[in-house]
């Protein structure tokens, strides 16, 4: 029996345990090489499939992947429903892509070729990831398969075409893996020998790319500061003033500290709006004088107009404020709530999020005052889940970024690996920019990372404590940064042209086959008749 004749519930089944162990190429795990087998199960399983049938194997992958991948969605929200319908709504994606390579292997530039077809097969996967990652409401990025990678010598990759390449390879070298099964059902030693060299030399790939590590504008020595919270989960800030009083404590327990150049806390690191709350303010202002350098802190503004900011404050002793970016990428149904009303008939859940986030619309730039410099250092400060959004940050390094200062909260997620997930993104946007990454978690974990992506700093999971780093600042643009996401329109517009021509090959192949059949004669038609 060949492979395409398999039985369609062994297909599913095929692609629910792929699906199930990609999710183990992810942290915490982070056994990056069963995103390969993953991707390899998801290629048998679509391999010469009626475009139906793969695109259900597909629908059925990504729920298999998701569903164990973004858990902590229930545990954020309370509540099974928003959970599930996520990862119904991102495994259709995949149930997409699938749908799409079954009409895009008919194309007559890449019947016969196993290599061109693996290559179809990773572009394709790179475009519906881009279209994931931005539709609807702006997107969902995570779980992206270079983000699997962040231990791995595709890592390196990165810095060359950005997690869109990570990803790229990926796929590829899964593709080969599943060449490589067909050829050894087939006794076929070309396939089994030209994909196993194939994804050997992919995955040996990044050790070719050179990253540079060396300061070009100095070195920068942060302090940061990880509060914690008593009450981990939707409680995380019940407790009014209890994460700034934590994060001033983290703060007064660096002074002394020599050559300290900034501190900064997460996302949220104060719970009270300091701008609209003198006893705040004199709190956060004492911290600053006691160590005598700017902060760089978290927290939201409620405007008189309505809505809400997420804010990176920078505070400086007896100034106040002065310097403010603000999220410009708001999580929906995180952060603010899309057709509230419609939303609000499935899930009343919808209404823990009473008042709604407000994207900001300036780059993530700050010019930060550093004395041992003697000039302002260009800081981009990323708020939580923009770390997983291409544009956001090759903008903040296009205008001259000089170190990428995550700042986070995953109080709300408790001890799941929502927060580690998001670890291994700053890991791999450090190699992807050539920036040093210090990222900060009100909760953890929180980290520090070189240019190259070195952890040279990790700190536990709700633990309260505190780091100082030095690292380097840095103005050079990797390839990554400098392409930007014209790659991945490459690959968008690569994937519509190969769909397009596999339907009309295969319509032309179909018709071809009916006017190649001999018409029965009158006679034949009508003994058919009869």
């Amino acid at each position: 029996m060949n492979v395409h004749q398999v039985p369609v519930p062994f297909v599913l089944m095929i692609a629910a345990v792929s699906g199930f162990f990609t999710d183990w190429a992810f942290p915490d795990r982070n056994l990056w090489g069963l995103a390969f087998v993953g991707i390899a199960g998801l290629w048998l399983a679509t391999w010469k499939r009626h475009s139906g049938v793969s695109f259900v194997a597909g629908w059925v992958w990504g729920l298999a992947f998701f569903l164990p991948h973004i858990r902590w969605a229930e545990y954020a929200v309370g509540g099974a429903l928003p959970w599930v319908a996520l990862s119904v709504v991102q495994g259709l994606y995949i149930g997409v892509f699938a749908w799409a390579w079954s009409f895009a292997a008919r194309s007559r530039f890449l019947r016969g070729s196993f290599a061109r077809q693996s290559f179809a097969f990773a572009t394709l996967w790179v475009a519906v990831e881009y279209l994931r990652m931005t539709t609807p409401f702006g997107g969902f990025p995570w779980g992206r398969l270079g983000f699997s990678q962040s231990e791995s010598p595709i890592a390196r990759l990165a810095w060359l075409g950005g997690i869109p390449l990570t990803s790229f390879a990926v796929a590829l070298i899964g593709a080969l893996l599943g060449v490589l099964v067909l050829g050894l059902i087939r006794l076929n030693l070309v396939s089994i020998g030209s994909a196993g060299l194939g994804a050997v030399i992919m995955l040996a790939s990044g050790f070719l790319i050179p990253l540079d590590t060396q300061a070009q504008q100095g070195m920068l020595t942060v302090g940061g500061v990880q509060g914690n919270v008593e009450n981990p989960g939707l409680g995380a800030f019940a407790n009014r003033q209890e994460v700034l009083n934590n994060h001033v404590a983290g703060t007064h327990q660096l002074a002394g500290q020599p050559g300290l150049d900034l501190v900064v806390w997460p996302e949220n690191g104060t719970d009270i709006d300091p701008q609209a709350d003198a006893g705040a303010a004199a709190l956060i202002d004492a911290a600053a004088r006691d160590v005598g350098v700017p902060v760089l802190l978290g927290a939201q503004e409620y405007p008189d107009s309505g809505g809400r900011y997420n804010v990176s404050l920078l505070w400086q002793e007896g100034q106040g404020v002065t310097g403010r970016y603000v999220k410009q990428h708001p999580v929906p149904f995180g952060e603010y709530i899309p057709f509230r009303d419609f939303f609000r008939r499935l899930s009343p859940a919808v209404d823990l999020i009473s008042t709604d986030m407000l994207p900001g619309e300036q780059p993530s730039i700050l010019d930060v005052p550093i004395d041992s410099l003697d000039r302002d250092v260009r800081v981009s400060p990323i708020i939580c889940f923009e770390v997983g959004y291409d544009n956001i940050i090759y903008d903040a390094v296009k205008r001259g970024g000089e170190v990428l200062i995550v700042q986070t909260n995953n109080a709300s997620f408790g001890h799941t690996n929502e927060s580690t997930q998001q670890l291994a993104m700053s890991r791999l946007r450090a190699i992807e920019t050539g920036r040093a990454v210090i990222h900060v978690s009100t909760v953890g974990v929180s980290a520090v990372y070189t240019p190259h992506g070195v952890e040279k700093v990790r700190t536990g999971h709700f633990t309260a404590e505190q780091f100082v780093q030095r690292v380097a600042l840095r103005t050079s643009l990797t390839p990554a940064v400098r392409l930007g996401i014209a790659p991945t329109v490459v690959a968008g517009g690569a994937s519509v042209l190969l769909v397009v021509t596999g339907i009309i090959d295969a319509r032309h192949r179909s018709r071809t086959r009916g006017a190649a059949r001999p018409r029965p004669s009158r006679k034949e038609a009508a003994v058919r008749k009869g």
